[in-house]
Parts: C-alpha cells; structure tokens; sequence
C-alpha cells in the first residue's frame, strides 16, 4: 500500500465517521421533535430537504456523467420498491426514538448487518456457510438481550428498532439486483424520491401534517435533513475512497457515539440495557464482515 493510498483510506474512515455522527445527530433532533410531530411527519420533512444532498452527490458522480447523464434506470422497479423499505424502516426508527432510550434504540437497529446476511440467501442466491450463520445467531442473541421479551421492561416499541433493522437491511439487499453499471447516487435518489412519497401518504393516513409550532421547531426540522442528507453525501464519498469490507468495521463505532450523545443530551445511561448485548450485536457483525472479507481475498487469489 503506497502512502498515497493510506492516507486515502484514512480519510475514507474519518469521513464513515463523520458520517455516523451526522446520521446521529439527525436521530437526537428527530427525538426532541418527536412529542410533537409524528414519526411520518418528521419522516416526509426528512426526505424532501435530503434530496438536496442526494442530487448534489449524483452530480458530483463521474459515472453518471460518464453514462450521459441518463435518469431513467432499467430496473426502476427495485429502485423505487427500495424506497418503500426506507419508507417504513424510517417510520419505524422515528417511533422508537420516541419512546426508547436514544443509544438503545440506535444500537438494536444495528443488527442491519445480521438481516443482509439471511436476506442474501433467498434474494441474491448466496450461500452462507456455517461461519457466518453463527455470526447472524450471536448477533440475534445481543438483540433479544437487550429486547427483554417477556420482561416487565419489554414494551411492543422495542420491536420497532428491529423491524428499521430488517427493513434497512432488505433495502441494502434489493439494491444488489440493481445493474452494476447504474451509480449509486442515481439510485438513492430513485429511494430517496419513493420514499419522500411514501412518507407524505403515511403521514396523511397516520393523521396527517399539523402546523410546524414555532420558527424554532423549523429550524430544527430544517437541521434534521441536513444532517440526514450530509449523512448520506459524506457516506457516499467515503465508500467511493476505499472498499466497504474495510469501512464497515469502524460502523460500530457508532454504538459508543449513540451511548454518548444520549446521555449528553437526554441525561441518558443505559448500560443495564445495553451490555453485554450491544458487544454481542457487533461481535456477530464483525465477523460476518471478517468472513466476507477472507472469502474475497480467496476469489482474488483464485482470480489470480
């Protein structure tokens, strides 16, 4: 690896990390607006001000440009059926922020990682060796640890985080049926697009959109997709500096960055709730990722 090229996976880390950060500071602003805008609400405003970010990377992509700056896709089915998981992971991430500890709720919706791993089976037709189906089931295990079912602790809202999880992770899995030549930003957007409608229909069913209270409270909306959107521009060009395999570890940092932010904010500490599941859930995630990583180098050198 030349220097070069190490400080530019060194900054394609800062960058995921900064990325998580602005993706947790969107979830403590949604979490103060929550006692007084719904989940679908929050959600649509979300969407709409993201978009702004979503073209500026589309823009900013050389494949795009490349490929005659073309808006159409071939499988804009997917694309958009993408948006519609994003549009009910949202909703479900909003609810459990408002009712469930800040870091418990973001911790659980980390089990991401374990669902792409059984959502690739049936859908991308991989096959998933023991290793990594033992990942999925230690992972699980951090979350039921944390859930509590059957507790008096357990409360129906703590599901909410782990279908956002499912939902994400199904999302993530679904755009992997998209052609590869297709770039990524053009393909947020199609989601990006789906679920922003997606999300002004929930609201309207759920009870519609009330008046935003205060020039305050717009404010605060108005930072909440920044930092959604910035989350999302951020990642992109974080994953186009270095390869997923070695980003996706430093992911979990945003476990102790959650933890933080909740009980700087909210007075928030967990940590009966919180461990040993949360090391479980990013036990279980790393070595699905070290696995992915040792089965790439073998089709490398098997390449080769």
């Amino acid at each position: 690896m030349t220097q070069t090229h190490r400080e530019t996976v060194w900054l394609a880390i800062a960058l995921s990390l900064l990325s998580l950060m602005l993706f947790d500071l969107m979830g403590l602003v949604i979490k103060f607006l929550t006692p007084r805008y719904g989940a679908a609400e929050l959600s649509a405003y979300r969407n709409l001000i993201g978009l702004i970010p979503s073209l500026i990377a589309l823009w900013s992509s050389r494949a795009w440009h490349a490929a005659g700056r073309r808006w159409r896709i071939r499988q804009w089915p997917i694309g958009c059926l993408r948006g519609v998981c994003v549009t009910f992971a949202q909703f479900f991430l909003y609810v459990s922020l408002g009712h469930m500890a800040f870091a418990t709720a973001t911790t659980i919706t980390y089990s991401n990682a374990l669902f792409m791993t059984a959502f690739a089976v049936p859908i991308l037709g991989e096959r998933v060796g023991p290793i990594r189906w033992a990942a999925v089931v230690l992972g699980f295990a951090g979350v039921l640890w944390i859930m509590k079912p059957g507790s008096e602790s357990f409360t129906i809202y703590a599901a909410a985080p782990l279908a956002s999880a499912m939902l994400y992770a199904l999302s993530g899995v679904i755009a992997r049926r998209i052609d590869s030549d297709v770039p990524s930003p053009l393909v947020n957007l199609y989601s990006s697009g789906t679920a922003l409608l997606g999300a002004i229909l929930l609201a309207l069913v759920t009870g519609g959109f009330g008046p935003i209270q205060s020039l305050g409270d717009l404010g605060w909306i108005v930072m909440m997709g920044t930092f959604g959107g910035l989350g999302v521009l951020v990642m992109v060009i974080s994953y186009r500096m270095a390869d997923q395999s070695t980003l996706a570890p430093f992911s979990y940092f945003g476990i102790p960055f959650a933890f933080s932010f909740g009980w700087l904010f909210f007075g928030e500490a967990p940590f009966a709730d919180l461990f040993p599941g949360a090391l479980l859930i990013a036990g279980g995630g790393l070595l699905v990722i070290w696995r992915e990583r040792m089965m790439r180098r073998r089709r490398i050198a098997a390449e080769r």
